[in-house]
């Protein structure tokens, strides 16, 4: 494996999600060409990998995720329970962390996304309390300009309640890119929202709001999409968890959807963490926390889908893998394979405002290949033999070998097993 090529000029015999078996071309970041498997090709072997027996699909972006609260619940050990729980559990440890303890665990949580296919991320960054707001944005920062080769990360300051618009501006001048909070927290939400608001158009920015993250109570999305309505498409708007959302039904529902609609709001639903943090005060006929995805496709909103938070205090399990998103998306949030892969791969690089990726002509050449027999069965086991395409050059790859040693006493031939799968 020591060979494979960091420059990549064809796949070969690669799987599409369809079944067809092709040869795919890259120029650079972009596709070339997509013929079928084995047309004659000038690309030197030097620069192929050949993917018999893997799918090709284009590589999944995380649109919503806390890098800098990544991999914490060791460290932390909080309690188990909802968000208010986590945020104070977040809060009391946060206030110990250093810049660089910061920027280790986020090194860490961003190379295990890239490791399972994920080439692009949104990073949402906490500004802090105390003396030194920024120490998360600087951590932040710093990893970005470290892995900028090997994958695209943009930063969302997420500024709470409390928190001086001074400090978000501080933020965007040290190189944050979008403004973000979450004024359900706050005490009058449409000020916070507001102000939020307010802060971005000085700048020119976009936003990523968390909204409306909890089954009851006040929501603020119609709000958010009416007052973003004349925001030109350069400065992006996104709206993450919108759980409230999926408690709704009929025309009420279909009121608030047409005013995201008509003000094109990207909507993130993040079913691990949200499954997890809601419905704790439930214990019969627990509500599931999602937002109402199946009608947000079917009314053609944008639609990505993140893991949010993981292992930290608002989520302790989650794999870093997108693969473990899309399959809750069919479990939890009914969704079709092809619409749940499409939500953590298409939907969120739309969301994120990026150029379509994936095997066609002229896509951007962020792919992911996995052994495997078809999306069904990718979904499903999520094989660790994978090669991960970051702007057409090989940017990570996994082999896995498995075992299986049968005793004697078996009726079983004798034999060593071995199995790359």
């Amino acid at each position: 494996m020591s060979t494979l090529p960091r420059k990549i000029s064809l796949l070969r015999s690669a799987t599409l999600d369809d079944g067809s078996l092709v040869d795919v071309e890259l120029a650079g970041d972009v596709v070339s060409a997509v013929r079928p498997a084995g047309t004659p090709s000038s690309s030197p072997a030097s620069e192929t990998i050949d993917l018999s027996g893997f799918i090709l699909l284009a590589a999944p972006a995380e649109p919503h995720a806390h890098l800098d609260k990544a991999l914490s619940w060791d460290e932390i050990e909080p309690p188990m329970g909802d968000l208010g729980l986590a945020i104070d559990s977040w809060h009391a440890y946060s206030a110990t962390m250093t810049v660089q303890s910061m920027a280790e665990r986020a090194r860490r949580a961003a190379l295990l996304l890239l490791r399972n296919g994920t080439t692009a991320v949104r990073c949402h960054v906490d500004i802090l309390a105390g003396d030194e707001p920024l120490r998360g944005v600087q951590a932040l920062v710093q990893v970005r300009n470290e892995l900028r080769e090997v994958m695209h990360i943009e930063l969302a300051a997420l500024a709470g309640p409390n928190v001086p618009s001074a400090d978000v501006e501080a933020a965007l001048a040290l190189g944050v890119d979008l403004v973000g909070g979450a004024p359900h927290l706050a005490d009058d939400q449409s000020a916070d929202l507001q102000r939020l608001l307010a802060i971005a158009v000085r700048h020119g920015v976009g936003v990523d709001i968390h909204t409306d993250e909890s089954l009851v109570g006040d929501y603020t999305l119609a709000e958010l999409a009416r007052s973003v309505r004349d925001w030109p498409l350069s400065r992006p708007v996104t709206a993450g968890h919108c759980v409230r959302l999926g408690t709704l039904d009929g025309a009420e529902l279909d009121g608030i959807i047409d005013e995201v609609l008509a003000s094109n709001i990207g909507i993130v639903t993040l079913p691990i963490t949200n499954l997890y943090l809601q419905g704790w005060q439930h214990p019969v006929s627990t509500p599931r926390g999602l937002t109402a995805v199946r009608r947000l496709l079917d009314a053609g909103v944008r639609l990505g889908a993140g893991a949010d938070n993981v292992r930290d205090p608002f989520n302790p399990v989650g794999r870093s893998d997108a693969l473990e998103t899309a399959s809750l998306l069919v479990t939890a949030g009914h969704l079709t394979l092809v619409e749940a892969y499409t939500a953590v791969s298409d939907g969120a690089r739309s969301v994120m405002g990026l150029d379509p990726a994936g095997v066609f002509v002229g896509a951007k050449a962020e792919l992911l290949a996995i052994r495997g027999d078809n999306l069904a069965d990718v979904v499903a086991n999520a094989p660790a033999d994978r090669y991960v395409i970051h702007a057409g050059r090989l940017v990570s790859y996994s082999e896995v070998t498995h075992h299986t040693i049968m005793p004697e006493r078996s009726s079983a031939p004798v034999e060593l097993l071995l199995e790359k799968r």
